[in-house]
């Protein structure tokens, strides 16, 4: 399909999602893990935020907003592509991305409404964005892309929820929206790698390779990652929550074997996702052995958070930038592989360390968190030019 462009390709910033979402979404998540470094060191609580504790402000951040920041920016480039259709730009996209901005802002402000004020932005971003997906998946029909964006309304759902238990208006309604974005986004994550690695691998790789994937695996991760959902957030069974559990972590272990070709290694761009994956397998088998008492629920938790989001949402990034800005994807910037590295060190620091020397877990707590701001400042060093300028072969986008 064609897409009508407008004609001013000089400065980029505003033309495509991908831009000021993914770079407002990185530059958040070094100031928001600086700000829970602080909170956790002084025991301190953000002016803003009287009402809702520094842990669930740490949690609700970095899930609805450095995470959906990123979402935002991927689907409002990606639907462009499926649809044909051109997805917000110029000044809507700007005003998006500026509501966005305001919410995170807001906990930081000394004001007694700040909560307040944080909630209209917040929500009033969460539908905004709904309709700005939704619209050109109408115009053109293509009602396959409606299960990516029933991911996008459930995570507006969850922060409702978050927020009604802020507000005391809904028992449990923080848990259940946190807890509720958690598994949204792992899911959401689970549905576009199932669709981008496999032909990344295949194309990247330098050889010919056809990567295995299996109709029945993808049937079944679907219908047991809904069943997880509902016995852990909804109507907690944590015996059958740990059973399901345990039939996930086989389920992605097969289909990560299936994606397994000894090329990616060389390919910093390939095994970032390919290991952010893996880090959904140690996820379920932590909360197996947390349902049994051995671990911690938090480890499986922050395997999914760091591992899985973190290293994904970064590695997809990377590529997405690099190809939307009219850049070779198979000859990515050198200083990728030292930015996940540190990453990927830290999502280790943070799961695994507490296991093998728990006395030491503040410690593990902070270098991860220090490996995290490295890594994140790192792309931002890198990107933001890139972000910020029109694309190198003056096309729109």
């Amino acid at each position: 399909m064609q897409i009508n462009e407008p004609v001013n390709y000089r400065i980029g910033f505003h033309h495509l999602g991908f831009r000021p979402f993914f770079l407002l979404g990185a530059m958040f998540a070094v100031v928001a893990i600086v700000a829970w470094f602080w909170l956790l060191s002084y025991a301190g609580q953000l002016p803003g935020m009287t009402s809702v504790s520094s842990v669930e402000w740490h949690a609700h951040e970095m899930l609805y907003g450095y995470s959906l920041a990123v979402i935002s920016g991927f689907l409002l480039t990606a639907v462009r592509n499926w649809t044909g259709i051109q997805t917000l730009n110029g000044l809507p996209l700007l005003l998006l991305a500026i509501t966005w901005l305001v919410a995170r802002i807001m906990p930081f402000v000394a004001h007694p409404d700040a909560m307040l004020w944080m909630v209209a932005f917040d929500l009033f971003f969460n539908t905004m964005l709904c309709v700005a997906i939704l619209t050109p998946i109408v115009k053109v029909r293509q009602w396959k892309h409606l299960a990516i964006w029933s991911k996008l309304l459930l995570l507006g759902v969850g922060n409702g929820l978050f927020y009604l238990g802020v507000y005391g208006i809904l028992a449990e309604g923080v848990r259940l929206g946190l807890y509720t974005g958690l598994y949204i986004i792992l899911s959401l994550i689970m549905l576009m790698a199932r669709r981008v690695i496999p032909f990344f691998i295949e194309k990247g790789v330098g050889y010919p390779v056809s990567m295995v994937n299996y109709r029945w695996l993808d049937l079944a991760s679907l219908l047991f990652m809904v069943a997880f959902i509902v016995v852990e957030v909804f109507v907690v069974l944590p015996g059958w929550a740990t059973v399901v559990a345990s039939v996930l972590a086989v389920l992605h272990a097969i289909r990560l074997w299936g994606w397994y070709s000894h090329g990616i290694w060389r390919k910093p761009l390939l095994w970032s996702l390919y290991l952010g994956y893996a880090w959904i397998v140690v996820g379920f088998v932590l909360r197996v052995l947390s349902g049994l008492d051995e671990v911690s629920p938090m480890l499986a938790v922050h395997a999914f958070a760091y591992g899985t989001i973190g290293m994904v949402t970064l590695g997809m990034m990377a590529r997405i930038s690099l190809g939307h800005t009219g850049r070779d994807v198979f000859n990515p910037p050198a200083s990728l592989a030292p930015i996940f590295i540190l990453l990927f060190v830290g999502s280790l620091v943070r799961v695994l360390m507490p296991l093998i020397s728990p006395h030491a877990y503040p410690l593990w707590i902070n270098l991860s968190q220090w490996l995290w701001i490295v890594a994140f400042s790192g792309f931002v060093i890198v990107y933001a030019p890139m972000l910020v300028k029109g694309r190198v072969d003056g096309s729109y986008g």
